[in-house]
């Protein structure tokens, strides 16, 4: 074969081009054919060309010794270099299709990039592809690309093999180091595409530099353990020594090789110091993955040979010329037979439109026969020395080979099944270790004990028991006085928030290894908001409370008003609302997410191949500290201020919220272990044992000495005293006709007033009893001296008036129950009642009748007493 000339001697019975075809002619048509290759020699590969021509020139010699219905023409093989450059390879294409005769078909091609330009251009020549070396990833669009064809599986099938080995280890974990060329760039694209299908993480990724053992490191400082390798022979004898003078092999490794290597290549292309053992240690057990260069079924194919008979003579073939192999050479081989067989279909279908065509002479064009070239194409199928010949889209469906490096050379260890999509591994497959390599040393995550948890779970259970039973309690009693007295709405705001802080103890304790991640990541917010809110019920609540007392001890005149409950609910709203307003908020702008911390990696003690990785999961977000602050110090405000309103109330003593001491000591309680629980916490951040048990014993503490400082003391003095009506109200008798649906803290408030103001009050009825005592007196006296002094016409005057004055009595007491507990109708009340005690007591001490006693007397006839009596004698009752 020369490069513009005839191709071989080999003769087949092909379709004719020409526009006529004689039926019976002997003459030998030629079929150009362009071959486009480089034919220098590629570093690493030797000349490509050199090495598959042997396995052309055997499969036309074969197609020479079969009887063929097409005995009249003849392959002829026009061969161009592209030099690998697009430049030179466009030129050469362009002046082969402009000077050249008309090519039916274009073979080869072997360099991606100067591929990639021609194929793009082949519909617009009618023309037809068939590549047998290509395989780079960006030829498998078959809608940019669809007259191009290639024999030998894409890179993208070995990608897929490795993927499917990664799954069936379940290697979630990978790094990959590359060469930094334009195939394998392309490779690595490709791979790392299926690998984010497939859900496997690459960790890092590096491309080889001029010191690949700084490379090689940083995949060790990252503690990746799976390593898939991109790179020719030469750098792979610089990278395992390097990864022999790093350690990197043994159990705790796995390299993988996509693209296998030939022959005994550490010996021909080692460039590194390593001395030839060191580096097969570091290459012990690294896995190949590579497409099958010859079938493993002994069977004759469509040449009449086996793949092991071909094989042979290829290799005389070589060894007579001094050739090395190159993995390509099956696919060349079958890469003629398969143009054999379209040219063939073709031939056929011409003849038949010849035969039956009403025209003697029929021309058919050249985009006829491109479509022609291009439909038999896709209908081959048939048995070749490489497995079966088929294609799917262009793509060759093959079969891929994995290889395992043992003992100094390559086993086969299994196969995928591109068509089918079917990985087998057979038993042959060796690992340093006891087991496969872990994708990553062994993660133990510091999570919460389970007896802990169950323990405080157990003691959280207890606390809201308690609460539940202080409810009902609360239910049950709520008209007692004792209840009414101490805002029972805000008592039951106490139990809300003590069983809401008690949830988030259990929620707290749910961590990675009791729930999943997306359980675990929808509990951040939640067990935020519960514990939050529950803090805030119950610290509100009693701030509440605290607040009314203050308020109360403030104003001296506070008699006169009334605090309903409504005001206190307004006070805990308020708080619960500046609440959610921060915790929206902070979940709005800067979301709690789940994330992982891990920590050094510590050697087992049980070998070297086994590692473990501490990490401790958390619920963060990119500002927690800000956010954090900002809660915080609006929790700590509200604490300052119910510490500063408890410690102005401490001397506070009021009988109707007699439970204000408890309230007190309850919230000095709930500041003290808050900031104890939020210290604690902060500091033991890195052991979730430590830090849930301090968080659950602060909210167990805060909950259930809250719970029993407010309810215990209700409860004993209920016991001690079951009449629902308080026994020591100065007003007991006249409060039975009160209505029963008043609000109790209405109707306690109303009545409510300081010991200083009901002194005060007290003396001044005092001292209105007296100057009415002193009135009466005169009256009674005036009316003596008229009895005593000798009848008169104005006697008759003096009976009706004592008459009258007998007379108001009853009407006086009338109008006393038109409002009986105001002060002036007590006033009055007594005012009435002393006549009658002046007339039953001041006889028995001496002293003169009441006035209005004389009445009942005969005017004419005076006592004895009367008689005996000084007229200036009198008596003053007073202090009654």
């Amino acid at each position: 074969m020369s490069g513009g000339g005839r191709a071989s001697s080999g003769q087949i019975l092909v379709l004719s081009w020409l526009v006529v075809v004689p039926s019976l002619s002997q003459v030998r048509h030629s079929l150009p054919v362009l071959w486009i290759m480089p034919l220098t020699d590629n570093p690493g590969r030797g000349n490509l060309t050199a090495s598959v021509l042997p396995a052309v020139q055997l499969a036309l010699d074969d197609l020479s010794r079969q009887q063929t219905p097409l005995r009249n023409y003849e392959i002829n093989f026009h061969v161009i270099d592209s030099e690998c450059n697009i430049a030179k390879g466009l030129k050469a294409y362009f002046d082969a299709i402009c000077f050249g005769p008309k090519y039916l078909m274009i073979f080869g091609g072997v360099c991606p990039s100067v591929t990639s330009v021609i194929v793009e251009s082949l519909q617009a020549w009618n023309l037809v592809q068939l590549s047998f070396t290509a395989t780079t990833p960006v030829l498998d669009d078959e809608k940019k690309y669809p007259n191009f064809f290639r024999m030998v599986t894409s890179d993208n099938t070995v990608n897929q093999a490795v993927v499917k080995i990664l799954q069936n280890y379940k290697w979630r974990r990978v790094g990959t180091l590359t060469q930094d060329v334009q195939r394998i760039s392309e490779i690595r694209r490709d791979l790392t595409k299926q690998l984010s299908k497939a859900d496997v993480m690459v960790a890092v990724t590096e491309s080889l530099s001029t010191d690949p053992c700084i490379n090689v490191k940083k995949l060790k400082d990252m503690d990746v353990t799976i390593i898939i390798g991109l790179f020719d022979e030469n750098s792979a004898s610089k990278v395992f020594c390097c990864a022999y003078s790093l350690n990197m092999f043994g159990g705790r490794y796995q390299w993988i090789l996509p693209g296998g290597y030939q022959g005994s290549w550490w010996e021909e292309a080692n460039s590194s110091n390593c001395a030839s053992n060191n580096l097969l240690t570091a290459m012990e057990g690294y896995i190949t993955v590579d497409f099958t260069h010859l079938s493993n079924r002994q069977i004759k194919g469509i040449s009449g040979r086996t793949p092991e008979e071909y094989d042979e003579t290829y290799n005389r073939e070589l060894l007579q010329r001094g050739l090395v192999a190159s993995k390509f050479h099956g696919f060349a081989y079958d890469g003629v037979w398969v143009m054999v067989k379209a040219l063939t279909r073709v031939i056929e279908s011409v003849r038949h439109r010849e035969r039956y065509d009403i025209h003697r002479n029929f021309t058919v064009s050249s985009k006829e026969i491109g479509q022609m070239v291009l439909d038999s194409m896709k209908e081959i199928c048939f048995e070749g020395v490489t497995g079966q010949v088929m294609f799917r889209n262009g793509e060759r469906m093959g079969t891929i080979k994995l290889s395992q490096f043992q003992e100094g050379r390559e086993v086969k260890i299994g196969q995928y099944n591109a068509e089918a999509e079917e990985l087998e591994l057979n038993h042959l497959i060796k690992f340093q270790g006891m087991q496969p390599p872990k994708d990553r040393a062994h993660s133990q995550r510091w999570d919460v004990s389970v007896p802990l948890y169950i323990i405080l779970l157990s003691t959280t259970g207890l606390a809201m028991l308690m609460a539940l039973f202080f409810l009902f309690f609360h239910i049950k009693h709520h008209n007692h006085w004792v209840m009414k007295k101490s805002s029972p709405s805000m008592n039951y705001l106490i139990i809300l928030g003590t069983m809401l802080a008690c949830t988030s103890v259990f929620l707290y304790g749910l961590d990675g290894s009791l729930v999943t991640d997306k359980v675990f990541v929808t509990l951040c917010p939640i067990r935020t908001y519960i514990l939050s809110v529950g803090y805030t019920t119950t610290f509100g609540a009693l701030f509440a409370k605290t607040w009314r007392v203050w308020t109360i001890v403030k104003n001296k005149e506070i008699i006169e008003k009334i605090i309903k409950d409504d005001q206190l609910w307004i006070i805990v709203g308020g708080m619960l609302l500046i609440d959610l307003c921060l915790l929206t908020c902070w979940q709005m702008v800067d979301p709690l997410r789940r994330t992982v911390e891990e920590f050094s990696q510590e050697t087992a003690p049980g070998g070297e191949d086994v590692n473990t990785r501490h990490f401790l999961e958390h619920c963060e977000s990119t500002n927690l500290t800000k956010w954090l602050a900002i809660v915080y110090g609006y929790k700590g405000l509200l604490m300052f201020l119910g510490c500063f309103l408890a410690l102005r109330t401490r001397h506070a003593h009021i009988h109707l919220l007699d439970d204000s001491k408890y309230t007190r000591l309850s919230m000095y309680h709930v500041t003290v272990m808050s900031i104890i629980g939020a210290s604690g916490c902060f500091l033991t951040q890195y052991n979730p044992n430590v830090q849930l048990f301090i968080m659950a014993l602060v909210v167990i503490s805060c909950c259930t000495c809250t719970l029993c400082l407010v309810f215990l003391p209700k409860l004993v003095k209920i016991r001690d005293n079951p009449n629902q009506v308080d026994p020591t109200s100065w007003l007991q008798c006249d409060l039975h006709k009160e209505d029963s649906e008043t609000s109790s803290s209405s109707s306690s408030l109303n009545q409510g007033r300081s010991l200083e103001s009901l002194q005060t009050e007290n003396q001044q009825l005092r001292r209105r009893i007296t100057e009415i005592g002193d009135q009466l007196e005169d009256v009674a006296m005036q009316v003596l001296e008229k009895e005593l002094s000798p009848p008169s016409p104005q006697g008759h005057e003096v009976r009706l008036r004592a008459q009258v004055c007998s007379e108001d009595v009853p009407r006086m007491n009338r109008e006393l129950f038109d409002d009986i507990n105001s002060p002036e109708h007590v006033q009055r009340r007594w005012s009435v009642q002393l006549p009658i005690l002046h007339h039953a007591y001041m006889p028995a001490i001496g002293g003169m009748s009441a006035s209005c006693s004389s009445l009942l007397k005969s005017p004419d006839v005076p006592s004895a007493q009367q008689r005996h009596m000084p007229p200036s004698h009198r008596v003053m009752v007073t202090g009654l």
